[in-house]
């Protein structure tokens, strides 16, 4: 079975948005990426449901800029309530930032996370809390499920009819840490987003409890869905072997949050690959770099629009 009944993946460059068909309607889960998020979601919604289509509710997995960025634009245009849990307001609210992100955990998306922003999207005045209960409203059949680590708030959606699993960022398809993996995304379980999990311990227990619904297709916030028989086995035999990064700020000591946001983030690890990039200016590069591709987002949005 290649593909998941009533889902539709939209990839936005590096992240995953999903359009879960319901009974009548869809909802919108996760947004990608500010501007480009929203312009390959529109287009996605046209093609499988019409041009004046619209869900009935988005829901957001956690606030992170590639989950959430396009989330106010889709939810003021379509006129929809956005759902998140009330751990992740404070950074869907700009009241708090996330804590800042480790680079020193190594590999590919540690370096690259040195230009990602430490700031939730403000998503406006749509944002409705998920229920205590795990009901999600606009996505009857599916639970929401508090899968911490990766933010404190994170949640993943877990449909028992058919063990379908919208994973988030609670765990990644794919290795995010190889240059090569991030071009082909040969599809295997990995922790998750390395330089932006700031809770190693509970990360590691929100997949073992991921584990234990036995899910038949595993969709992610990155890499490709996993779907078959074998999918319940690899998640099992994934959560008994895992372990967090070697190194890292967050890998001994957890940053703590509560409902106001950041409370407490543990003292920087030694980063000589940082100091060797400011000392040699190939950081005001890769921000010129990074300015670039933002331009031409907005170019895309403003052709779209």
């Amino acid at each position: 079975m290649e593909e998941m009944t009533g889902i539709v993946r939209v990839p936005v460059l590096f992240v995953n948005a999903y359009l879960v068909e319901t009974n009548g309607g869809f909802a919108l889960v996760d947004s990608g990426l500010r501007g480009i998020g929203a312009t390959l979601i529109r287009a996605a919604v046209e093609a499988r449901f019409g041009p004046r289509a619209r869900p009935g509710a988005i829901v957001l997995t956690h606030g992170h800029f590639d989950h959430a960025g396009s989330a106010r634009a889709l939810a003021e245009e379509w006129d929809v309530p956005i759902y998140a849990h009330r751990l992740e307001w404070p950074y869907l609210t700009q009241v708090s930032d996330y804590p800042p992100g480790d680079p020193t955990v190594g590999g590919l998306l540690a370096n690259l996370s040195r230009l990602f922003p430490r700031g939730g999207s403000d998503v406006g005045p749509r944002m409705r809390p998920l229920e205590s209960s795990g009901e999600v409203p606009g996505l009857p059949g599916w639970r929401a499920i508090p899968t911490p680590g990766h933010t404190r708030g994170h949640v993943s959606l877990f449909r028992e009819a058919d063990g379908v699993l919208l994973a988030g960022d609670a765990l990644a398809t794919m290795d995010q840490e190889s240059p090569l993996q991030l071009l082909v995304q040969h599809r295997q379980l990995r922790w998750p987003p390395a330089p932006l999990t700031t809770d190693w311990q509970a990360a590691q227990r929100s997949i073992e409890h991921l584990a234990t619904l036995r899910p038949q297709a595993i969709a992610a916030g990155h890499g490709l869905p996993m779907v078959g028989s074998d999918v319940a086995d690899a998640l099992s035999e994934f959560s008994v072997s895992f372990a967090p990064p070697a190194h890292g700020r967050y890998v001994h000591e957890a940053a703590r949050a509560d409902e106001r946001g950041l409370v407490y983030v543990p003292p920087p690890a030694a980063d000589p690959v940082g100091l060797a990039l400011r000392a040699c200016g190939v950081g005001a590069v890769a921000a010129a770099v990074s300015m670039a591709v933002r331009r031409q987002f907005r170019r895309a949005r403003s052709r779209a629009g």
